[in-house]
């Protein structure tokens, strides 16, 4: 991938009328007060910007056509905020603000009310931030912001809470014990410089949250919160379909309580490297089967550039995965899998470039080489790559892009802005992510100088390091070494010959008009081109020249066999791989595609502005029909696929027990080990003739939906037929779907490398009818809190706990899901019947006016409306997998959750929760020889039935 930054990921050259248009708009003056910030031209919302006597700073949305509301606070107050004797406090004092207030003192309150009003929440700790966010039906945000702002105003910090909470914490720790991700990042702190912030341990732990009588941790947590958090510091975003001045009468009266203690934002001054150690190479060592290496160039803060965005012009460059970039060079070499260069962290004072690669086996063994050429390539960019066309190119796509930017969920919304306003200004507030306002080659320059030999950090993670005197991090025990790196001034002069910087992109939009007609209600079936169905709607209610094109080759080749699907997966790595460098200019000009695998067959999704769009879907039909495959590529790719199927081992206990759930019950997956088997034996002659056996037999579809005629619809699918199906014969393949459990409870034991105990309890309905669905959605919306507060806040058995609808190819089911790092799995199946046979008394008392709210709750969630065209585009094509050419799916579950009776929920319950008539129960634990012979039992099973009489 290219440049991390948004700017970045779309965009090119445009009609001159419509820049100077934009251009204007995004440099016009705005007074703060009461501002609304500078917008997209095809964002319909209204904005206003305020700050409360407090010092607090407010961004309100009016969405008027949005369904749900949303509200996101964003403090500057993180990790590096934390005492260095309390190391995990800013992180713990997240959880314990969600725990009771003094107005609203229960502390399941908050999530049982979000959760009833069709909501959810949640809370991140970042190292300089915590974000608090929600979203809920929109006519009780009201009362969801009043519960929200007593957790900065008023918490309660409860003392019987503080311990539980503290084991919460440790649980999520341990949970992530072996998580290379947690694993790596206490390499990087380890490694960086030992006086700055991000050195410490940010999660929390028993240890470092202690709490005994020398060393009580509620009033440390009470004085960091008064210590630390501040009106004037935190930045909030309210997103709803109310009136701006509703919505401001509601956070004034709210959140003016917050107490401003007139604090600044902490800040960094110090390097994130000591300098006097670069150049040098750390090497972590891996737990799972993958190699990555990152070369980071510490630099000045980029904050205050955002208007002219050198790293993100600098990064574009060295991003870039056309023909002659350093990844395609890399990747034909077979060194790489995958490349990014963006900036990775940034203080306010401090920063660093990054480049970060996926490595082969043989890139690890080479891995000086690819610094050496990744410098010559720096080299190239310095001499070359500065240059206003090339600008003037990105700015043009960062135009188009935010001329056509389409909303996003309430939620994403609301925590995007409570978030950029911590750093931008009011009036940029929406364009910021897109602006570059002028040609900078200083500053472009002055980057590129400090990205030398001299200064460089190169972090390296692979498996099976075997260091002779290996360092361990503090809590993650991850062996890692450090030693001195010295940049070699030879390259493979072949490599180094492939190098260039990219060509003008061929792919920038010209004709951005919508087509003529109304938005269509739903596709039509156009025509079936030689068994081709080509399904059709045109749609331009979202106002961006856009379209969504999915083309299915749905063939019995591709699950016959757990063989057939390893080579499935080969060949459309073959054909991505071929595509990859001449398809990336297209990525950068907003058109996007993919190429994926499924239970059918293969399908091909492509999508974006439409103007170019043909182009791209006819060269993917090439490579298709055609597909070239090379010794080397096939190695590395067949490796790959190996090492992935190995490292499913490594996954979290609930990971692993969830997919063995769907290993056993989805007709046409496949155990990891017989997958294993094959791709250590399929070959290349093997993989070479199977492309053309796949498309032999095929039952094909098409979707095209968006910004589109008829005719250019006609047209594509005419390509398809000509290209890929000409000749070959038509057939019939039917969905999938799942295997009905015998009557009673089966229990499958897994052993598991991994301290914590995992625990999935699988309850099937007893058939797929709309009915039963609707009783099993309607049951898991109202256990999940109480699930929650029981097993999670109350009984502590674990950070990962909840209880969810687990409905997979429209069987429902309800999935309960504990990972523990203490107790036993008989221990947590113990407290689930123990919470079952409890909350039955309680729903036998559920109140009509309690029920309804909870129908409300999960028919608001179903039917919640569609905010950008992609949406659309899935919800239809989901459809015609179902082959359900009404596209009403969602209001035929939603009639039939309206109509569900109360004895009907504790009839399902009692099946379901108290006697398990038919349930899968998948836990961890040493006694694991059982494991494949259920799996061979359950997979001999027949499907679940469409419908059971009662």
């Amino acid at each position: 991938m290219t440049a991390d930054r948004p700017v970045f990921q779309n965009l090119y050259r445009f009609q001159f009328v419509l820049l100077f248009l934009l251009g204007s708009v995004l440099l016009s003056p705005l007074a703060v007060a009461g501002a609304s910030p500078t917008k997209s031209p095809n964002d319909p919302n209204e904005y206003r910007f305020l700050e409360l006597d407090n010092g607090l700073r407010v961004i309100l949305a009016s969405d008027p056509e949005a369904d749900k509301a949303a509200a996101s606070m964003n403090v500057a107050v993180g990790s590096g905020n934390d005492p260095a004797d309390r190391e995990g406090l800013a992180h713990f004092l997240e959880h314990m603000l969600f725990l009771g207030t003094e107005k609203y003192p229960d502390p399941g309150e908050y999530q049982q009310f979000i959760r009833s009003h069709g909501g959810s929440h949640n809370a991140f700790t970042a190292f300089a931030d915590t974000n608090y966010f929600f979203d809920v039906e929109a006519e009780f945000l009201e009362p969801a912001l009043d519960r929200f702002a007593q957790q900065f105003s008023h918490p309660l910090f409860t003392p019987e809470l503080v311990d539980r909470e503290r084991n919460a914490v440790h649980s999520e720790y341990t949970a992530k014990l072996k998580e290379d991700g947690r694993r790596f990042l206490s390499v990087l702190k380890a490694g960086g410089n030992p006086d700055h912030a991000f050195n410490q341990f940010a999660v929390g732990n028993l240890t470092t949250l202690e709490n005994t009588e020398e060393n009580p941790l509620r009033p440390d947590l009470i004085q960091f919160w008064q210590d630390q958090y501040s009106a004037n510091i935190m930045t909030l975003a309210v997103y709803g379909p109310q009136p701006l001045d509703q919505l401001e009468q509601m956070v004034r009266e709210r959140f003016i309580a917050i107490e401003n203690r007139n604090l600044k934002a902490k800040t960094h001054p110090q390097p994130l490297y000591v300098e006097s150690r670069l150049p040098e190479r750390i090497t972590a060592e891996s737990l799972r089967d993958s190699r990555s290496m990152t070369l980071s160039f510490p630099i000045p803060s980029q904050r205050d550039n955002y208007r002219t965005k050198p790293a993100s012009y600098v990064a574009n460059l060295l991003g870039h995965e056309g023909p002659g970039s350093l990844f395609d060079t890399l990747k034909q070499a077979g060194l790489v899998e995958s490349l990014s260069a963006g900036l990775g962290m940034d203080t306010g004072d401090h920063a660093t470039l990054d480049i970060r690669m996926s490595l082969t086996r043989e890139g690890l063994e080479r891995q000086d080489e690819i610094i050496v050429l990744a410098f010559r390539y720096i080299d190239k960019v310095r001499q070359s790559g500065v240059n206003e066309d090339r600008f003037e190119e990105m700015k043009q796509l960062a135009v188009i892009d935010f001329r056509f930017r389409e909303r996003s969920e309430p939620m994403r919304e609301a925590m995007r802005l409570s978030s950029l306003l911590r750093d931008y200004p009011p009036e940029d507030l929406l364009s910021a992510p897109w602006l570059m306002d002028r040609y900078a080659p200083e500053q472009y320059k002055a980057l590129l100088e400090r990205l030398t030999p001299d200064n460089l950090k190169v972090w390296v993670s692979a498996p099976n390091q075997n260091f002779e005197a290996p360092q361990f991090t503090q809590w993650y025990q991850t062996p890692w070494q450090r030693a001195p790196l010295s940049v070699e001034s030879e390259v493979e002069s072949t490599l180094a010959e492939r190098l260039a910087l990219p060509a003008a992109n061929p792919f920038v939009p010209e004709n951005l008009e919508l087509v003529p007609g109304n938005t269509m209600a739903q596709p039509v079936l156009l025509d079936e081109l030689d068994g081709l169905a080509v399904w059709y709607a045109r749609d331009t209610q979202f106002n961006t020249p856009k379209a969504n094109v999915f083309i299915s080759l749905r063939t019995p080749q591709a699950r016959s066999s757990a063989r057939n699907e390893v080579l499935t997966q080969l060949l459309v790595d073959a054909i991505d791989t071929n595509l990859n460098a001449w398809a990336y200019s297209a990525r950068l000009a907003g058109l996007d595609y993919s190429i994926y695998p499924h239970l059918r067959g293969v399908t091909i999704r492509v999508g974006g502005y439409n103007d170019k769009l043909y182009k791209l879907v006819n060269r993917i039909l090439l490579e298709f029909a055609d597909p070239k495959f090379t010794e080397q590529r096939f190695d590395v790719a067949r490796q790959r696929l190996i090492d992935g199927l190995e490292n499913k081992a490594k996954d979290r206990p609930v990971q692993q027990t969830s997919e063995f759930i769907q290993t056993a019950l989805i007709d046409g997956t496949f155990p990891v080990p017989d997958k294993l088997a094959a791709a250590r034996e399929v070959t290349l002659n093997e993989l070479e003739a199977f492309g053309t056996r796949l498309v032999a037999q095929t039952d094909p579809v098409m979707l095209a939906h968006g910004n589109l005629t008829e005719a250019a619809t006609l047209n594509m699918a005419r390509q398809v037929q000509a290209m890929v199906l000409n000749n070959r014969e038509r057939t019939t393949v039917d969905r999938s779907r799942m295997r009905q459990l015998p009557q009673g409870q089966t229990l499958a034991t897994l052993t598991l490398e991994h301290p914590d105990t995992g625990y999935t309890l699988y309850l099937q309905g007893r058939d797929t009818s709309y009915e039963e669905r609707a009783r099993f959605r309607l049951l898991a919306q109202i256990l999940s809190s109480p699930f929650y507060e029981d097993i999670r806040t109350n009984r502590q058995l674990g950070y990962i706990v909840y209880a969810t609808a687990f409905e997979i190819l429209e069987t429902p089911a309800l999935g309960l899901v504990v990972q523990s790092p203490e107790a036993t799995a008989e221990a947590i199946d113990q407290a689930v019947m123990e919470f079952a046979e409890g909350y039955a008394d309680r729903l036998a008392e559920l109140t009509s006016e309690r029920l309804a709210r909870e129908k409300q709750a999960v028919i608001s969630q179903l039917l919640q409306r569609d905010r950008q065209l992609g949406e659309v585009s899935g919800r239809y094509w989901r459809e015609i997998d179902r082959g359900n050419t009404a596209f009403d799916s969602r209001e035929r579950l939603a009639e039939a959750i309206q109509k569900v009776t109360l004895d009907q929920l504790k009839t399902t319950f009692r099946n379901a929760m108290i006697e398990r008539q038919r349930a899968l129960l998948v836990v961890t634990g040493d006694d694991g020889e059982n494991s494949r012979s259920v799996l061979d039992r359950l997979r001999q099973r027949d499907a679940v039935p469409a419908r059971v009489e009662r």
